[in-house]
C-alpha cells in the first residue's frame, strides 16, 4: 500500500506554465483508453486520502476548539455551516488562482487545488461530528478524568478522541462517499486568461474521465469507470474502513459490550507477529507523546482552590464586548472585500436586478433543500435506527451504503435527462431526486452511528419497562439518536445546497443540457461559460451563504441546542 501511494504521488507532478494557454491546453483532454482506468482510480483515491488526512487534523483542532470555547463556538459553528453549503465550484473558482500562484510552473498547483476541493467535501461533517461528540461526553467520564488529574492534552487523547471515534468513523466513511459524489466537479480546473478566454486542466482521475465521457456521450466508458470505482470502494472498505469500524467499537460507552462488527483483515493484522511488534513499538511512542512531560500537570504542587476558581470564572463583560467588536469588525471587512470583488468590476458590472434574480434562485433551491430533508428524514431515520441496533446488520449494510452514497450523480445524467424529456417531467421538481442521491446518506450514517452508540444499559432499561410500538419510538429510540440526527440533518442540508450545482444543471453532451431554476444552476452556468465569470460565481456563493446563515440561525441552531439540552445523557 505504501508502494502504491509513493508511486502515484510521484506521477502527480508535471511541468506547466499557467500563463501560457498553449502550455495549459495540453492537459485539456484525457486518454479515453479503458486500460488507463486503474491508474486514474489510483490517482483519485490518493487525492482523497491526502484530503482525508488533512480533514482529520482540521477536525481535531477546530472541532475541539469550538467545543471547549464559547467564544470560538459562536464563530466557528456558523462558519462551518456556511462552508459546508458552498459548492466545490465556488471554492475552486475563488481559490484556484492562489494555488496556481504557489506553484506557477508545476502541475502540483492544480493538484493542490483539486485536493482542497475534495477536502471541502469531507471536512465539515467530520468537524461537526467531533464537535457534537465532545459536547455530549457524559459528566461521569469528565469527572473521572479530573480525578486522574489529566491535563488538557492527556484528556484529549485518552477521553475525547476515543469517545468520538464511533461517530467520527461513520462520518469519515460518509466523507469519502461525498468525495466520490463531487469528484466529477472537482478534478477539472479552469484557468482564466482574459474575460472571454479560458482553458481547462483535466487532471487524470475517475472524475475527469467520467466528465469527458459524458461530453462525448461515450456511455461504455462511463460504465467501465463506474465498475472500477465500485471495485476501489469495496477494496478500501475491506482494507481500511471495515477494520477501523470493528476496532472503534471498543470505545462505545457501555459496561456490557455486545458482539459487533468483524473484519477478516483486522484479524489478519492482529495475528501477524511482525505487525504486532510494530504495533507495540508504535503504541509506546504514542504513549510518550500523549504523556509528554511539558503537557502534564505538575502533581507535586498542592491543589489551589483560588487558581481553580479563576479557571472556571466566566469572562468579564469587557472581554465579551471586545470579542464581539472584533467579530463585528472582521465581518465588516469581509463584506467590504466581497462588495469590491463583486460589484466594482468596470468591464462587466453586476446590476441590482441581477442580484435580486440570484436571490430568487436561492429561494427556489432552499425550498428544494427543505423538501429533501423532510422526505429523507421520514424514510431513513427509522431504517437507520433499525440498522444501528443490530451490529451484524450494520456490518453487512456498511459497504452497500458507502457505494450508494459514493455513486456520482453525473453518471445518471444521460438516463435521467432522457426520462425527463420522454415523459415530459418538470425538471424543477425532479432534480430533487438527483440532489437526494448524494445528501440523504448523511442522515442515514449519523442515525446508524447514534443507534450504535446507545448504551447497553439503556436498552435493557427500555426492555425492562416493556416499551413497545409508538411509545418505544417516541420515548426511547428517537430521543436517543436525536443529537446524531440533528448533526446529520444539518450536514445533509449543507450538502444539498452544495449538490445543487450538479443536480440543477444536467449536461450529458455539448448539445444536451437541462437547467432548473435555482442558484446551483446559476453557479454551474457561470462556471462553464467560457471566460472569467468569477464575480458572478462569487455573487451566487455569497447569496447562498446569506440564505444558509438565516436558515441555520432561525431553525437548525435552535433545533441543535434543544437536542443537546433535552436529550443529552448527562445528568
Amino acid at each position: 500500500m505504501l508502494f502504491i501511494v509513493a508511486w502515484v504521488c510521484s506521477n502527480l507532478g508535471g511541468s506547466v506554465d499557467y500563463r501560457d494557454i498553449h502550455s495549459v491546453s495540453q492537459f485539456e483532454k484525457l486518454s479515453m483508453s479503458l486500460w488507463d482506468l486503474p491508474t486514474y482510480a489510483a490517482d483519485t483515491t490518493v487525492r482523497m486520502f491526502i484530503a482525508l488526512f488533512c480533514s482529520f487534523i482540521f477536525s481535531f483542532v477546530v472541532g475541539a476548539w469550538a467545543a471547549k470555547s464559547k467564544r470560538a463556538e459562536s464563530v466557528i459553528i456558523p462558519i462551518i455551516d456556511i462552508l459546508q453549503s458552498i459548492p466545490i465550484l465556488g471554492f475552486l473558482a475563488i481559490t484556484v488562482t492562489g494555488f496556481l500562484a504557489i506553484f506557477p510552473y508545476s502541475l502540483w498547483g492544480a493538484q493542490l487545488a483539486v485536493i482542497f476541493g475534495i477536502f471541502t467535501a469531507q471536512a465539515w461533517n467530520m468537524v461537526l461530528s467531533f464537535y457534537q461528540s465532545l459536547k455530549t461526553i457524559p459528566k461521569e467520564l469528565r469527572e473521572a478524568s479530573d480525578m486522574y488529574q489529566l491535563s488538557g492534552w492527556q484528556r484529549f487523547w485518552k477521553l475525547e478522541v476515543p469517545f468520538s471515534m464511533p461517530g467520527l468513523i461513520w462520518n469519515t466513511m460518509m466523507s469519502m462517499s461525498a468525495s466520490w459524489f463531487m469528484v466529477v466537479a472537482s478534478e477539472t480546473i479552469v484557468v482564466n486568461f482574459t474575460k472571454t478566454t479560458s482553458s481547462a486542466i483535466n487532471l487524470p482521475g475517475i472524475g475527469s474521465f467520467i466528465d469527458q465521457a459524458n461530453d462525448e456521450k461515450n456511455f461504455t466508458a462511463v460504465g467501465a469507470a463506474i465498475l472500477v470505482m465500485l471495485i476501489v470502494i469495496v477494496l478500501y472498505d475491506q482494507l481500511v474502513f471495515r477494520p477501523i469500524v470493528a476496532w472503534s467499537e471498543k470505545f462505545v460507552v457501555s459496561e456490557m459490550q455486545e458482539s459487533g462488527s468483524s473484519s477478516w483483515f483486522l484479524r489478519l493484522l492482529q495475528r501477524s507477529t511482525v505487525l504486532k511488534a510494530f504495533g507495540h513499538f508504535t503504541a509506546l511512542q504514542a504513549n510518550k507523546i500523549v504523556n509528554i512531560r511539558w503537557f502534564k500537570k505538575d502533581l507535586s504542587k498542592s491543589y489551589n482552590q483560588i487558581d481553580h476558581l479563576k479557571e472556571q470564572k466566566l469572562p468579564s463583560r469587557v472581554q465579551s464586548a471586545l470579542w464581539q467588536v472584533c467579530v463585528f469588525i472582521s465581518l465588516l471587512v469581509f463584506v467590504y472585500l466581497a462588495w469590491q470583488f463583486i460589484y466594482n468590476n468596470k468591464e462587466d458590472p453586476i446590476t441590482f436586478a441581477e442580484t435580486i434574480k440570484v436571490f430568487g434562485y436561492g429561494l427556489a433551491t432552499g425550498l428544494r433543500v427543505f423538501a429533501l430533508i423532510i422526505i429523507a428524514s421520514i424514510i431513513w431515520v427509522p431504517i437507520g435506527i433499525w440498522i444501528g441496533l443490530r451490529p451484524k446488520v450494520a456490518e453487512k449494510v456498511q459497504p452497500y451504503a458507502q457505494i450508494f452514497a459514493a455513486f456520482p450523480v453525473n453518471v445518471l445524467y444521460g438516463l435521467f435527462g432522457t426520462l425527463v424529456i420522454v415523459f415530459n417531467l418538470n425538471f424543477n421538481i425532479w432534480c430533487i431526486v438527483l440532489m437526494a442521491l448524494g445528501t440523504q446518506w448523511y442522515i442515514l450514517f449519523n442515525v446508524i452511528a447514534g443507534a450504535s452508540a446507545i448504551p447497553y444499559e439503556l436498552k435493557m432499561a427500555a426492555r425492562n419497562m416493556q416499551l413497545k410500538g409508538f411509545v418505544k419510538w417516541t420515548k426511547f429510540l428517537f430521543p436517543a439518536v436525536m443529537p446524531f440526527y440533528v448533526t446529520g440533518a444539518i450536514t445533509a442540508a449543507g450538502g444539498a445546497w452544495n449538490a445543487s450545482i450538479v443536480s440543477e444543471y444536467v449536461n450529458w453532451g455539448k448539445d444536451s443540457v437541462l437547467t432548473a431554476t435555482g442558484i446551483g444552476a446559476y453557479i454551474s452556468e457561470q462556471y462553464n461559460t467560457p471566460g472569467d465569470h468569477t464575480a458572478n460565481i462569487a455573487l451566487g456563493v455569497v447569496v447562498m451563504c446569506i440564505l444558509v446563515v438565516l436558515t441555520n440561525k432561525l431553525f437548525w441552531r435552535r433545533l441543535y441546542n434543544y437536542a443537546e439540552k433535552r436529550f443529552s445523557m448527562n445528568m
